[in-house]
């Protein structure tokens, strides 16, 4: 798959460097491929570190018994590192919480204390502290993270850091394109000056309808957005008005082709807050997440991964196969009893100003001939089983592969 850059844009574009080393592609079989295993993954979670309601070593110990390999805890604006207290709620699904917990680690390892008003105030574990307990290799990875909060006019604008080597501040500026290309420019900035992989991507753009196409449009040097997000108030199907995430990708990558910039991957995440009550109006865990075909369990690895576009999204669906080779896009959903598929091949062809879809398939595996006259094609899998614990009216397990370009 090959993407066609300008040579203006190539050698004025600070980003140059960046458009080179990560224009999407998907593995094309051989050695490559033998070597190769899916990790599961979430990239941006929250804990008592900002707003989430649960200690960090309760978060990973449930990501991990239920199969994950990495997580991305992304709390606002802070990583987890130096002293950091929080005063417990009087809930007392927060009490128990908080007895769970002590129970579990001991109080060799909580630290707490009670203050005059008999309110219980607890020290959370840095992210070098807890991190030991949790890191298993090729089993599990913690990569830190953090979720820069920023905004313009009211508007919340949010981006994930994945793997930083430092906590970025929020960069302001006087627009909210500025805004948000003044953070990613520091992301940018700070893995060639460390030389470490990291990523960022951008969060949840109808949250509070902040950020629109428009916006997203005019970013260069971004790679990633969110084409679904499990928090309930981010309106991923949009409204009557205003697009849902997956329309918004299509008319975002048709405009980044003709500019010549590499094609926006989306990435699904939970956007977890709530651990003690569960149900459609709470951001829960484990609604959203990211299978990345790789070779270890390492933030090179899986960055460089994502990167290539070697990954899909999922609400449930799980895949066995996502190829593309000579030019065919092979797609294989995992078979379960009593379940059927709908495989949907969506792209864009040469002239025309929007998606459609361009081949429907029943079952669980299909082929498609990507044609020298499509821009792009992605496939998206709904599946009849349900998601547990649904947000908005999603109520299907789905998956979205990457979008690919014939050669």
């Amino acid at each position: 798959m090959k993407l066609i850059f300008s040579p203006l844009h190539f050698f004025k574009s600070r980003l140059s460097l960046v458009l080179i080393l990560s224009a999407a592609c998907y593995s094309c079989g051989g050695e490559q491929e033998e070597n190769t295993k899916w990790y599961k993954g979430n990239l941006h979670t929250h804990s008592y570190w900002s707003d989430g309601d649960e200690f960090p070593e309760v978060i990973m110990s449930w990501y991990k018994e239920k199969g994950y390999h990495f997580v991305a805890l992304s709390d606002h604006n802070i990583f987890a590192e130096g002293e950091k207290w929080i005063t417990l709620r009087e809930d007392s699904i927060y009490q128990a919480g908080f007895q769970n917990y002590l129970q579990e680690y001991g109080e060799d390892w909580v630290e707490y204390t009670e203050d005059e008003e008999g309110l219980t105030k607890v020290k959370l574990k840095t992210f070098e502290e807890y991190t030991p307990l949790f890191e298993e290799d090729e089993r599990f990875l913690m990569m830190p993270a953090e979720e820069i909060s920023d905004g313009y006019d009211g508007k919340p604008l949010h981006l994930n850091i994945t793997n930083l080597e430092k906590l970025i501040t929020p960069q302001g500026g006087e627009s909210i394109v500025e805004v948000l290309q003044n953070n990613i420019n520091a992301v940018l900035d700070q893995r060639k000056a460390t030389g470490k992989p990291m990523m960022v991507h951008i969060n949840h753009p109808n949250f509070r309808w902040a950020i629109s196409l428009e916006d997203m449009v005019r970013l260069k040097g971004e790679r990633f957005f969110e084409v679904y997000n499990g928090h309930p108030q981010v309106n991923n199907l949009g409204d009557s008005s205003r697009l849902g995430y997956e329309e918004m990708w299509d008319f975002i990558n048709i405009a980044y082709l003709e500019k010549g910039q590499p094609l926006l991957l989306g990435l699904a995440t939970d956007d977890a807050h709530n651990y003690h009550r569960k149900g459609a109006t709470f951001s829960n865990a484990g609604r959203g997440w990211v299978m990345v075909k790789t070779d270890s369990l390492q933030p090179g690895a899986l960055i460089d991964a994502l990167e290539a576009g070697d990954f899909y999204a999922s609400t449930g669906v799980q895949l066995d196969q996502v190829g593309f080779e000579n030019n065919k896009l092979q797609i294989s959903a995992t078979p379960k009893a009593g379940v059927s598929y709908t495989l949907e091949f969506i792209g864009c062809k040469e002239g025309e100003k929007e998606t459609r879809i361009l081949s429907t398939v029943q079952g669980n595996t299909a082929e498609f001939e990507v044609e020298e006259d499509i821009l792009f094609v992605r496939c998206k899998v709904t599946s009849s089983e349900a998601q547990e614990n649904p947000v908005e009216n999603m109520q299907n397990q789905h998956a979205w592969t990457q979008p690919v370009r014939p050669d």
